[in-house]
């Protein structure tokens, strides 16, 4: 007889039928998380990510493919800068993390590369926790490159592959992230290290993890290495990055998303999101699960075109930005926000709706000083009040 199905085996199961039964998984990366907690609402984007539903390849079978991507050129260029930045067994690497984040420890002229080979995630994740464990104790420099961490995202694991993680002499442990944008003058684009930061983030709470497993618990340096090209060279040069905000943030917005399971358990019965299903299906199937489009998404997500176009059917005003959304209170379509301020719903007491009225009352004067210059006789344009005059102008008379 088969094993009894445990509730971890029954999830894989859910999941794999709402994937496709010969769909297999994509995997969910730091980027993928970080862009996941700075959305928490979306329980769309939290069952697809988490049943390891391809994004691009759904929007396209939908009819609204995404131009959101890596291009070709630029995985390439990223590649050979890491692999010259990795050269020579980490030895530049090393140098720029003990001059950036450990300059009392001894230099690391000798370093441990450990090997990190195993079967499957699950195996790799185990032989990183191994090296982490050993090369602690010893207490030297030692270079992980491409490890793979585990962290669990609303009940289901999460397997990370940052670029490298250092092991300290002291036993204390530093994310390297490396990119291929440049650092001008020792900085760079503020945006870019922003998306960088936040990643590096996901990889600290996943180190965290396994410290906390450890006894005693090894440190987890909240101050990463940031390794990108100098000026226009192809040099590599680093800049430490605080990202315990980025740490804090991420972490609590993570807690806050619904358990996978319990978005599963409310959609209906036969939902499959495999891109061969027929158009309307696909569409029903993605539309069973409510999602939160925001501006913001369209830097961040493979589906964003298809929620864009259906949050604007609807008149959600979150079309037009997560900050007007949060003014508008309890108004949450358009049509909602404009019967508020024609003055046909609402309450007036209602501080929203009392700013909603004012405002339709100033736009109604300033469209009739407009419609009554317009109504001028040319030339006698200085007969008007002033007020009027520079209103309409943008200053007073001249």
């Amino acid at each position: 007889m088969p094993p009894p199905r445990t509730r971890g085996t029954a999830l894989r199961h859910r999941l794999a039928e709402l994937r496709g039964p010969d769909v297999p998984a994509k995997a969910l990366d730091a980027r993928a998380l970080a862009a996941l907690a700075a959305n928490p609402g979306c329980k769309r984007r939290a069952i697809l990510d988490g049943a390891g539903v391809n994004k691009a390849v759904l929007a396209d079978a939908l009819g609204s493919p995404s131009s959101f991507g890596q291009s070709q050129f630029a995985f390439m260029r990223g590649n050979a800068f890491e692999a010259r930045v990795k050269a020579d067994g980490g030895a530049e690497l090393l140098r720029l993390v003990h001059e950036k984040l450990d300059p009392g420890a001894e230099p690391p002229t000798r370093a441990r590369v450990p090997q990190l080979d195993a079967i499957g995630p699950e195996g790799r994740a185990a032989r990183t926790a191994l090296a982490l464990r050993e090369a602690t104790e010893a207490a030297a420099w030692t270079l992980l490159d491409h490890p793979m961490l585990a962290l669990d995202v609303a009940g289901s694991p999460a397997f990370l592959e940052p670029d490298a993680v250092v092991v300290h002499p002291d036993g204390s442990w530093t994310v390297v992230e490396i990119k291929s944008f440049p650092m001008l003058d020792g900085s760079a684009d503020p945006a870019k290290v922003g998306a960088a930061a936040r990643q590096s983030a996901v990889y600290v709470l996943a180190l965290e993890e396994v410290a906390a497993k450890l006894d005693p618990a090894p440190r987890v340096r909240h101050r990463i290495l940031l390794v990108c090209p100098k000026d226009f060279s192809n040099l590599p040069t680093a800049s430490a990055v605080d990202v315990r905000k980025q740490r804090a943030v991420t972490g609590r917005q993570l807690a806050r998303l619904t358990r996978i399971e319990d978005i599963a358990d409310t959609l209906p019965e036969g939902t499959c999101f495999a891109p061969d299903r027929p158009a309307a299906e696909l569409t029903a199937a993605v539309e069973s699960v409510p999602a939160a489009y925001a501006p913001e998404c369209l830097a961040a997500c493979e589906l964003a075109f298809h929620c864009r176009d259906h949050s604007r059917t609807s008149g959600a005003v979150t079309t037009l930005g997560r900050s007007l959304r949060a003014e508008l209170g309890d108004l949450t379509t358009v049509d909602e926000v404009l019967s508020a301020a024609h003055g046909e719903s609402g309450d007036p007491d209602d501080p929203t709706v009392a700013a909603l009225r004012r405002a339709a009352e100033l736009r109604a004067e300033a469209l009739e000083n407009a419609a009554a210059l317009r109504g001028q006789a040319p030339g006698s344009a200085a007969e008007l009040p002033m007020e009027a005059l520079g209103s309409a102008t943008g200053g007073g008379a001249r």
